[in-house]
C-alpha cells in the first residue's frame, strides 16, 4: 500500500502575510517552487564577492540599469528568490511598490562555494522558467564561471564555461567582465 504525502505550497501572497505577521525570520530563507528555502549561511568570502561583483557592475554599466544586491524577485506566484546580483531595468521608484519580475531582468549572477548544486539544479530551470535571458554561476572553489542563455521553458539552450584569463560578454546588455575579476 502506498501513502501519498501531499504537500501545501505557499504563494507569495501567503510568504509575505507571514513574513507581515513576523513568522519568518527577515533573513536567511526564500520562497522556491512553493517552499520556504533556508538558505546556506552566507560566509566573508562570498559575501566581499557580492560587494565586489556589486562595486564593479556599478562602475561598469550604464544609468539604464539597476544592480540589485541580494534582492528578490517575482519568479512565479511560488517563488521569490533572492539572487546574489540581479541587474534591472531602471525605474525612478527602484522598484519601491513592486519587486521586479523576471522580464526586468536581464542578468542574475549567483556567487557558489558551497551552493553550486542548487544554483544550477534547483535555480536554473526556475530563472529560465522566469524569462530571465542570461545567468552566470560563479564557481568559487574551480574558479571558473558558468554561463548560460537562451532560455526555453524551463533551460537555457546554450553554456559555457569560462576560466580565467577569458573575457566574458553578455549577451544582451553592453557588460564585458574578465573572469579573474569575479572569481
Amino acid at each position: 500500500m502506498s501513502i501519498q504525502i501531499q504537500r501545501h505550497l505557499f504563494t507569495i501572497a501567503d510568504y509575505h502575510k507571514m513574513g507581515a505577521e513576523g513568522i519568518l525570520p527577515e533573513r536567511g530563507i526564500e520562497l522556491i517552487n512553493g517552499e520556504i528555502i533556508k538558505m546556506s549561511p552566507i560566509g566573508s568570502k562570498h559575501a566581499a564577492k557580492v560587494d565586489k561583483l556589486a562595486r564593479l557592475l556599478n562602475e561598469k554599466l550604464s544609468k539604464a540599469l539597476i544592480v540589485r544586491s541580494q534582492n528578490p524577485f517575482i519568479a512565479n506566484n511560488l517563488s521569490e528568490p533572492e539572487p546574489d546580483i540581479a541587474l534591472v531595468n531602471y525605474r525612478d521608484d527602484f522598484y519601491e511598490n513592486e519587486l521586479p519580475h523576471g522580464t526586468d531582468i536581464h542578468l542574475i549572477i549567483e556567487v557558489a562555494d558551497t551552493t553550486f548544486s542548487y544554483d544550477t539544479k534547483v535555480k536554473l530551470p526556475l530563472y529560465a522558467e522566469s524569462g530571465i535571458p542570461e545567468y552566470w554561476v560563479i564557481d568559487l572553489n574551480k574558479k571558473q564561471v558558468h554561463v548560460y542563455w537562451d532560455a526555453l521553458e524551463n533551460s537555457y539552450q546554450q553554456s559555457r564555461v569560462y576560466r580565467s584569463g577569458e573575457l566574458i560578454k553578455a549577451q544582451e546588455i553592453e557588460l564585458e567582465m574578465e573572469v579573474g575579476q569575479m572569481v
